[in-house]
């Protein structure tokens, strides 16, 4: 395994799942890892939830108990979660998170602070038209020339109810802001596909801005890859998706860049392909997962190669997702659901892991 485990936020009576969470370091040296609490009995993505934080003064070592920052009650909110941190220009910390509605609507807000986290501000919501818009943890990225942009995934409303329900077909929508999250617009294109043995669409997609300003994003699929897309004009405009180098379940990955100037990807590698069995949970035979294992690589030529992918989780028991990177100068910090299906669920428990970079490569 590559570097070592500081903290399991593992379920208990009352709290049946920690998940989807991000980094933030405060101006007294403290950092935060900011994730999404759920509270009660269920750990479906609709249940009840809190923001928290769990906080180390000493990079790892020891850890605070949980810090509760809103709850969903509060926010007049059927769920909160899927957690995203920023410095803003100003100098405030930047807290987004997704707020779902009974209605049905799923859209990102911010929250701001000026006094280090500890009283906040908001909500500004970041995606101006109502819908069903999933964005994920860690998602929410800031451009050379200072414009906020957030990856989405649209699911469009099938039915009525309360909530309405929605397609899982998704395409990739794109929201903005270029006065630092004051006010926020949508892009006016959208990556999709119509491919017909393709049934996921692009979910839960990633952007990331490469060495000469073009914005490189990525989405989840059904199809056995991430696929992969590309922006020159900020965000405004799109090239079709095509099929990116990563195998990859329909589940997320994430791409950041390292202070050497190097991409650094975290991902699952997909397991099953045709005529090759799926990982069957050794306590629960007849069930399976696609994220057992959990791989990193790296890339010195934004993106164009990668190294072979270094193994840092592998347990057939386990799902390995969503994950959170936060660099130092030592190595990175990253946080993702680390759960077993005899826990609750692979979404049920947050890991956070230090890995110093000797052993990136």
């Amino acid at each position: 395994m590559t570097g070592r485990i500081l903290l399991d936020l593992a379920p208990e009576k009352g709290n049946p799942r920690n998940s989807e969470g991000a980094f933030y370091r405060l101006k007294n040296g403290a950092l935060r890892l900011y994730y999404s609490r759920f509270a009660g009995d269920s750990s479906a993505d609709e249940a009840y939830a809190t923001i928290a934080y769990v906080e180390t003064l000493d990079e790892g070592e020891t850890w605070s108990t949980p810090v509760t920052v809103f709850t969903a009650r509060e926010l007049d909110a059927v769920n909160i979660m899927s957690v995203s941190m920023m410095e803003m220009r100003s100098g405030d910390a930047g807290l987004f998170f997704l707020i779902r509605r009974a209605d049905g609507d799923l859209r990102l807000v911010l929250y701001r602070s000026s006094d280090d986290c500890r009283t906040w501000s908001g909500p500004v919501c970041c995606i101006p038209e109502p819908g069903y818009y999933v964005v994920n943890n860690d998602r929410v990225v800031r451009l050379s020339t200072g414009r906020l942009l957030v990856p989405a995934a649209f699911h469009a409303r099938t039915g009525e109810g309360r909530p309405p329900e929605v397609t899982s077909r998704a395409i990739v929508r794109f929201s903005y802001s270029d006065d630092d999250g004051a006010t926020w617009h949508m892009s006016p294109n959208a990556v999709s596909e119509s491919m017909r043995v393709c049934r996921s669409g692009f979910q839960e997609p990633g952007v990331t801005e490469l060495g000469d300003g073009s914005v490189y994003g990525w989405a989840r699929t059904d199809l056995g890859r991430q696929y992969e897309f590309f922006s020159r004009d900020g965000g405004i405009s799109w090239t079709e998706a095509e099929p990116a180098w990563f195998t990859s379940p329909c589940s997320p990955m994430q791409i950041k860049r390292m202070p050497d100037g190097r991409l650094l990807a975290v991902w699952n590698p997909i397991p099953a392909y045709q005529t090759r069995e799926l990982v069957v949970l050794k306590e629960n035979p007849g069930r399976y997962t696609d994220r057992t294992r959990y791989v990193l690589a790296v890339s010195g030529d934004e993106g164009e190669t990668w190294s072979e992918p270094r193994i840092f989780e592998d347990d057939a028991d386990a799902g390995f997702s969503y994950p959170a990177m936060y660099f130092t100068n030592e190595g990175v910090f990253l946080a993702y659901c680390a759960g077993k299906h005899t826990e609750g669920g692979n979404l049920c428990r947050e890991r956070i892991r230090f890995i110093p970079y000797s052993e990136i490569g």
